[in-house]
């Protein structure tokens, strides 16, 4: 169980970017009636920027 956890926290800015970031660009984007480029939706836009961001804190170490 130990393992498992802490394999689950090796990725935690990853599963932060997706699981939290994501959504809340994807309601900023909704609720400033922004359009999404190339038809997308929110959602999609949200999951891309989310997971770019969380890709880049996990590679780089931090946020900033």
């Amino acid at each position: 169980m130990l393992t498992v956890i802490k394999s689950i926290f090796q990725f935690g800015p990853l599963i932060f970017g997706i699981g939290f970031m994501a959504p809340l660009i994807a309601q900023v984007l909704t609720a400033l009636e922004v359009s999404a480029p190339f038809g997308l939706s929110t959602l999609v836009v949200g999951l891309v920027v989310g997971g770019l961001m969380g890709v880049i804190a996990q590679v780089r170490g931090r946020w900033i």
